[in-house]
């Protein structure tokens, strides 16, 4: 099964998602089982390609396991999903954020939008201040809708997340920007379908859709190329060196 069919699984296993106007401890605890899901797909998906104990994993009693608090650059930080090794230390990080729902009074997804632009970017300095080495992969999951809110004075929420990440992805050099990100990607998703639908986007390309297994594949290639001497790429997975 791929990643892209797991994230579908996940999704279908979540509760009802509440109404837009529903109380909003209800919409952040969905929210959280959102973001959480994801990560377990992401982090299974990575241990299957040769990362292993990447983080967070199922409990041997079916309990999802929490994900990782790493020590940073400007404090410890709650990390989404984390491979790291006693010797390289962080090697690849993921952070998911999620805007499930409209805004009541504005009828869009816009609110949320530059507010959880800035939780990354902080996740990022934080990170790449200690481990500038680190391939850090960003993950902005927005409601379906977000891509036919745009009106005769705005652009759709989809349409702006690519314009506000845009100078935000594509870090090359560990000497990089550390607010950077390696690659960040907008994904779309709809959990009321049956099954669930799923869409994901490199940023800056909200034309082309490429699929959690592709951002996951160039996820992977990127942290072979930083780490030469221990790994290698193979078809999206990685083999470790024998020195």
């Amino acid at each position: 099964m791929s990643v892209d069919d797991e994230l579908r699984l996940a999704l279908a296993g979540l509760p009802p998602k509440p109404d837009d106007d529903a109380p909003a401890p209800h919409k952040k605890r969905y929210s959280e089982l959102m973001s959480h899901g994801f990560a377990l797909c992401l982090a299974a998906d990575m241990r299957r390609r040769g990362m292993a104990g990447t983080q967070p994993e199922e409990g041997v009693d079916g309990v999802a396991g929490a994900e990782r608090r790493m020590s940073g650059g400007i404090g410890a930080k709650q990390v989404d999903v984390t491979w790291a090794t006693e010797e390289s230390g962080l090697l690849l990080a993921a952070s998911v954020k999620t805007i499930n729902f409209r805004d009541i009074r504005s009828g869009n997804y816009q609110k949320n939008l530059a507010n959880r632009r800035g939780d990354m970017l902080f996740e990022a300095v934080t990170l790449h201040r200690r481990f500038p080495f680190a391939v850090l992969g960003g993950f902005l999951v927005l409601d379906e809708g977000a891509r036919h809110d745009a009106t005769p004075r705005r652009r759709s929420t989809f349409d702006n997340a690519h314009r506000l990440l845009r100078m935000f992805a594509g870090r090359a050099d560990p000497a990089g920007r550390e607010e950077q990100y390696e690659a960040l990607f907008v994904v779309l998703v709809d959990p009321r379908e049956a099954p669930p639908w799923t869409e994901v986007y490199a940023v800056g390309e909200p034309e082309r859709e490429v699929g959690l297994a592709s951002a996951v594949d160039h996820l992977a290639e990127l942290a072979a190329e930083r780490n030469p001497d221990f790994y290698e790429a193979e078809a999206g997975a990685l083999r470790a060196l024998r020195g």
